[in-house]
């Protein structure tokens, strides 16, 4: 049996930290083919039985529709990607332009808080004065759940488990 040794930068915890959403872009451009079709087709309904304006406002809604599907897929590149060793905490945060942000916090001071607020609650790290809110694209129940496993992970950390064979009493 090989034991390996931790090291201080071996990782005890990672997440990366996705916003979730539905619409891939293959099935955003399905949704946008089928929409300016239904709204062409109201268009030229409109436009044979006189309503020739409503043609205009059609055009003028296809557009706008298609900004605001790519608004929608360019979000969902965002990201947050949380990385605990035992020396420090690092969250990189990429924005949907691809421009990443990193934060590093020491872990012997590290404090992770769920704050409770009117509109929900908070995961904020912080350390020495320092501190940053993560995963705040997440719902509810998911916030939880992190702040749950980063806790576990921060407390097995500190906490060492050494299990030596020959201090067993079987």
């Amino acid at each position: 049996m090989s034991t390996r040794l931790l090291h201080p930068s071996d990782p005890v915890f990672e997440a990366l930290i996705v916003p979730y959403r539905s619409m891939t872009p293959r099935s955003a451009a399905i949704l946008a083919g089928f929409l300016v079709a239904l709204s062409l087709t109201i268009a030229l309904r409109f436009v044979l039985l006189g309503a020739w304006p409503v043609l205009a406002f059609s055009v003028l809604e296809v557009p706008l529709l298609g900004l605001l599907l790519a608004i929608n897929i360019r979000r969902a590149r965002t990201s947050e990607l949380i990385l605990l060793d035992r020396l420090t905490l690092t969250v990189t945060r990429t924005d949907p332009a691809g421009r990443r942000q990193s934060l590093s916090l020491p872990a012997a001071w590290l404090q992770v808080n769920l704050e409770a607020g009117a509109g929900g609650s908070r995961l904020m790290l912080s350390s020495r004065g320092r501190g940053s809110e993560v995963g705040a694209f997440l719902h509810e129940p998911d916030r939880a759940l992190l702040f749950e496993a980063l806790r576990s992970a921060m407390h097995d950390s500190r906490n060492a488990n050494f299990d030596n064979p020959q201090l067993r009493s079987d």
